[in-house]
């Protein structure tokens, strides 16, 4: 049941001395059901947040979240061309916490819509760079993790082999996955800070500039790729934009390598999808992933996108894996420690909606990704000015409605 948002206002000002609230009203911004959150109108003029969590997993990354933004100092903070979330009080409620934050206005749009325009586009790329240029001492000093190239690539592997032994894992999928990870020269990057589970739904904007950035419960020093997946599966106009805006904001330091590892972060979603299912034993989750991963190997020979390696061959383009999963029910799995990925984006409410038998929403969007031109992603500068690649086409994805007919029928 949900907290009265009066009750959330009362507990407020005892999470937060002196605090005196003139408004309230419910606030959701995609939380997804995860939490009871009321923004609140102080008499001083402030605007707060309080969102209590709803279930285990909520709390988990509610928890995860609070130690990060409390590391990120205000010498941290002062980096960053945009607003991270500031604490500010917290009290006890029904066995977990409320948390009072401050509230950050802006926009949320789609990642096609991050990148339809120039000007956000490159507002988008510079924030990212922000993040993965900052110095990590801060990282340890925090106790957050902290993930050695070498580690990055032996959780991948290890996420690989926990899929395969599911016996579910298409054979050409393994192969291809295996390779990658086989080749050395992928994995050769400098690890830099990561938000680690960067979306869409992570930024918000004001116009053409990205005011602020949410949700830091996977913060880390780690592979920067993680932080680029959801980047590169963006169908916006102006894409290259941000690409580019990334590259000149790491100073031209960002490896060669990293748009085919977070592509190749991209597919292992299905992976993770899977052994979700298996690991909660449910056999409409596991026939889904089973159904997405065919058509993974149906599109596997098109030959229309980037390899992940030399040796890889051609594989699916990050943007039909994203179509694919598009109804599938997402957010963040919990964290998991070690060299394990940070790239969790299930949607538990959304799969608790699932069970209970209601319709997922339909994808928005099935039209083709652009086609991306990364062959001057690397250590040189790039190039001046920014220009639409050419070359193949992007593969086109699978209807909307034939995707939505697949789900259905292995939910049924």
């Amino acid at each position: 049941m949900a907290r009265p948002p009066l009750t959330l206002a009362a507990l407020a000002t005892a999470a937060v001395p002196g605090l005196e609230v003139r408004g309230v009203r419910t606030h959701t911004r995609r939380s997804h059901g995860g939490y009871d959150s009321v923004l609140l109108r102080a008499a001083d003029g402030r605007h707060l947040v309080i969102r209590a969590p709803r279930s285990q997993t909520a709390e988990s990354e509610q928890s995860a979240d609070l130690v990060a933004i409390r590391a990120m100092t205000p010498g941290i903070r002062s980096l960053l061309p945009f607003r991270v979330p500031a604490f500010i009080g917290q009290a006890p409620i029904d066995g977990t916490r409320a948390i009072v934050t401050e509230f950050l206005p802006g926009a949320v749009l789609t990642a096609d819509e991050l990148t339809e325009h120039e000007s956000l586009a490159w507002s988008v790329g510079t924030a990212i760079a922000a993040i993965h240029t900052l110095p990590g001492g801060f990282i340890g000093d925090a106790g957050l993790p902290r993930e050695t190239a070498e580690e990055a690539h032996d959780g991948v592997v290890e996420l690989i082999g926990r899929a395969a032994d599911t016996g579910h894992l298409p054979a050409a999928i393994l192969r291809r996955w295996e390779q990658a990870t086989d080749d050395q020269a992928l994995w050769r990057f400098r690890p830099t800070v990561v938000n680690g589970s960067l979306t869409a739904d992570s930024i918000l904007v004001d116009g053409d500039i990205v005011t602020a950035i949410v949700g830091w419960g996977a913060l880390a020093v780690g592979d920067p790729a993680r932080d680029l997946h959801w980047l590169l599966t963006s169908r916006g106009a102006a894409a290259e934009f941000a690409l580019e805006a990334y590259t000149r904001g790491r100073a031209g330091v960002a490896d060669g390598h990293l748009p085919q590892r977070a592509l190749l972060y991209g597919e292992l979603e299905l992976a993770r999808w899977l052994l979700h299912g298996v690991e909660r034993r449910d056999t409409a989750i596991i026939e889904d992933a089973v159904s997405l991963l065919d058509g993974l190997v149906e599109r596997v020979h098109d030959r229309s996108s980037e390899p992940l390696s030399p040796d890889t061959g051609p594989i699916l383009a990050v943007g039909d894996v994203e179509r694919m999963l598009d109804d599938t029910p997402r957010d963040h799995l919990p964290r998991e420690g070690g060299a394990t990925l940070l790239t969790d984006s299930y949607d538990f409410s959304e799969l608790e909606r699932r069970e209970a038998g209601e319709r997922p929403m339909a994808s928005a969007d099935a039209t083709a990704p652009i086609p991306l031109d990364l062959s001057d992603w690397g250590d040189a500068a790039p190039p001046e000015p920014p220009h639409r690649p050419t070359g193949d086409a992007a593969a086109v994805a699978e209807p909307a409605a034939d995707a939505q007919e697949r789900r259905n029928a292995a939910s049924s």
